[in-house]
């Protein structure tokens, strides 16, 4: 009898979890990714003996977001930019040169730094073009994304890059 309880109890069971209802309706769309570029900037060395580049964000994003920046490291051709995520070290015949940034939900700031004195290779802090990429905090936490590879994070997040928004015009 034990055998009979236990064999109905697994068949319901079984039936039961594999049950299906009807799809719901779908659900709003969830925030979209964001670029925008810095173009042509320049680092001011500010009290802190910094040099630094400091954005507002408008609109604030959320709490949950992150955000990737990528400088403008040369190009192949004037349609084919190179684009390298920061933080970022190069190594240089004067010394390290060190590109960094942090954000908060109203703005960010990028930093260059060095162990020698940047003012002597103007070209690394001056006319410089940034790529900022909001990514909206669920995204941020794809592991087998290559946030490196800035073409690889356009794909995915399904940006067009052809229309970009320029923070500095």
């Amino acid at each position: 009898m034990k055998r009979i309880l236990l064999f109905l109890a697994v068949v319901g069971l079984t039936t039961l979890s594999s049950c299906d209802g009807d799809t719901g309706p779908q659900g709003p769309a969830g925030p979209e990714s964001e670029v925008f570029e810095l173009q042509n900037v320049n680092f001011q060395l500010n009290q802190n003996n910094e040099y630094t580049i400091f954005q507002q964000l408008t609109p604030v994003i959320l709490d949950s977001d992150n955000i990737l920046i990528y400088r403008m490291a040369g190009t192949i051709n004037a349609q084919t930019p190179i684009w390298q995520l920061i933080p970022r070290t190069l190594f240089l015949d004067e010394g390290e040169l060190d590109y960094d940034f942090d954000f908060s939900r109203v703005d960010f700031t990028i930093y260059a730094g060095g162990t020698y004195n940047i003012a002597t290779t103007p070209q690394f802090i001056q006319n410089q073009t940034f790529r900022i990429v909001i990514v909206p905090g669920y995204f941020s936490k794809n592991s087998e994304l290559d946030f490196n590879d800035y073409n690889s994070v356009i794909k995915a997040f399904n940006i067009d890059d052809s229309k970009i928004t320029v923070l500095n015009k």
